[in-house]
């Protein structure tokens, strides 16, 4: 019978550790976002957006369609890509998925 009374001070030692512990969830659910999730996205966009302003004249590219060519006019927002001989295709300069070493298009 006495098993199930709680004196007042054991329930206010209780209640007063489960704040403490929702407190600790909250901030740990917070790191694993930011480490897992919020973290590697800005890496991969800060490094695409570097990627996208060295582009030059002469660069050998792929497009986020898959489409492959040589950059043969840069402007602020587009890109003039030669897909092949006498064929040139305008793209936006973040549709730039990465950028080929050269001579790969000879090689395909």
């Amino acid at each position: 019978m006495l098993d199930f009374f709680i004196s007042p001070a054991h329930a206010q030692e209780a209640a007063g550790g489960g704040g403490i512990a929702q407190i600790v969830m909250l901030v740990g659910f917070v790191l694993i976002f930011y480490f897992l999730l919020w973290r590697p996205q800005a890496k991969r966009a800060k490094q695409h957006k570097q990627l996208v302003t060295n582009l030059d004249k002469g660069d050998e590219i792929v497009i986020g369609g898959g489409l492959v060519g040589r950059i043969s006019k840069v402007s602020d927002e587009f890109l003039t890509i030669e897909i092949s001989e006498g064929t040139e295709v305008n793209v936006q300069k973040n549709a730039v998925a990465a950028v080929l070493p050269k001579g790969t298009i000879k090689s395909i």
